[in-house]
């Protein structure tokens, strides 16, 4: 006797149900395409509906790693909070947050180092992004200089934002 292949109307009900979920799981997933430039008619942005008060802004976020490559010991709560009084806040008076993390990263001789870390998030109007970025600059080398690290690591993205 010949093996025949089973009806298809089963399949019908877990096709249904697929369909259904991806259907679901897109409508609640949304995206964002934004480039950073000072031009916002540039800008295509397709994501949750925005209130009419919400302005182009550019969020910065620094991440800062605590432990020292020579060996010695790692940046404090203290030494951080130091260094956001005398060196951050300055050149971003309007508001800044900290928040405490835990990362990795590869170092220069190809170890995997693993620490305690900071990320200062700033967010400015998007007029605001060329005057900042020097500023910026600065303080990812003082950083650098200050603690002996070797990198302190910045990522750069459109937000829209109301206060």
């Amino acid at each position: 006797m010949a093996h025949l292949p089973r009806p298809l109307t089963n399949l019908r009900p877990r096709v249904a149900a697929l369909t259904l979920t991806a259907a679901l799981l897109g409508a609640a997933a949304p995206t964002a395409y934004a480039s950073l430039t000072d031009d916002d008619s540039k800008t295509t942005v397709t994501s949750a509906p925005q209130s009419d008060e919400t302005r182009p802004y550019i969020e910065t976020s620094l991440l800062f790693g605590t432990a020292r490559p020579n060996g010695g010991p790692p940046v404090t709560d203290k030494e951080f909070r130091a260094f956001v009084d005398e060196f951050v806040t300055p050149r971003f008076p309007d508001g800044l947050t900290v928040q405490d993390g835990y990362g990795q990263y590869r170092d220069t001789h190809g170890t995997i180092e693993r620490e305690r870390s900071y990320e200062l998030i700033l967010l400015y109007p998007t007029s605001q992004a060329r005057p900042n970025n020097p500023k910026i600059e600065q303080v990812r080398a003082a950083y650098m200089k200050r603690f002996g690290q070797e990198s302190v690591a910045r990522i750069d993205d459109r937000a829209r934002v109301d206060f």
